[in-house]
Order: C-alpha cells, then structure tokens, then sequence
C-alpha cells in the first residue's frame, strides 16, 4: 500500500473507529467507513440482518448518513474491515458491486477510496462503467480539481 499522507491516515483511523459500532453477528466481519465531504467525516459501519439483503455495507451506511445531513461533494472515503487477519484474501476487504454502484453515484470519478491494507483507487477504477440512466453520461459526473 502506498504512503498516505497524515489527512489519508486520519480518515483511514476514523474508518477504524467506525468499525467498532458494527453489527455483525453473522459474519463477523466488523468493517467501517469514513467519507469527507464539504460538512466534514461522517462515518458509518456494517449493520448485518439475518435476512441478508436487508444489511447494509459500512460504505454505504457512512455515504447515507452524509446525505441525510445534507452532504453534496465528497472527496474521499476510507473503509477499514478490522478484524481481517494477514491470511485473509485481500479481496474480502474490497467494496462489493452495489457499494460501488452507489460511490459512482455520489462521489466524483476521481475521488479517492482507501482501503485499509490494500491500496487507493478512484471511484472509476472500482467501478469503470457504472449504471446510468438514458441520456447520463459519466463525463457528467462532477470531477474534483
């Protein structure tokens, strides 16, 4: 993984934090998130259901909660799964589809996710070809400076 610079590392340690508050009884997979936008780092964590697809991914619970209080421009988002031990597949600690789906959504192309132990990437290189809508285009997606 690449050197993070001391604001990377701070979000990185808020993700971290997040990951404590997870439920997770299922999996045991205690993963968090932390995004920053325009009103600052909001977090969030995994919530497990024992009717699967009503759980929610850390990602997408820290993007909804920063919606919900009225975020418009994230630049950044970091995920960290917790527990993920040196023998677990480094692939178990990346964002699924519909996480990716919803980061193309709300995050421009070119922010950055980081991913604890595993690496940065832009929204487009986690998900190059997003779903649009008939008439969107991905060169609409606002682009950071």
């Amino acid at each position: 993984m690449s050197t993070l610079t001391r604001d990377e590392e701070f979000l990185l340690q808020q993700a971290r934090d997040a990951a404590k508050h997870a439920y997770c009884p299922y999996s045991h997979f205690a993963v968090g998130a932390a995004c920053e936008s325009e009103i600052g780092i909001v977090k969030g964590c995994n919530v497990e259901n024992a009717s699967y697809g009503l759980s929610c991914c850390a990602e997408r619970s820290a993007l909804f909660a920063a919606v919900s209080r009225g975020a418009k421009r994230f630049t950044r988002l970091a995920l960290s799964c917790t527990n993920a031990t040196a023998d677990t597949r480094p692939e178990t600690g990346m964002c699924c589809g519909a996480c990716r789906q919803v980061m193309a959504e709300l995050m421009p192309q070119n922010a950055l996710v980081i991913i604890d132990g595993i690496g940065t990437f832009t929204v487009a290189e986690l998900l190059p070809k997003p779903f649009l809508l008939l008439g969107e285009t991905n060169s609409q997606k606002e682009v950071l400076p």
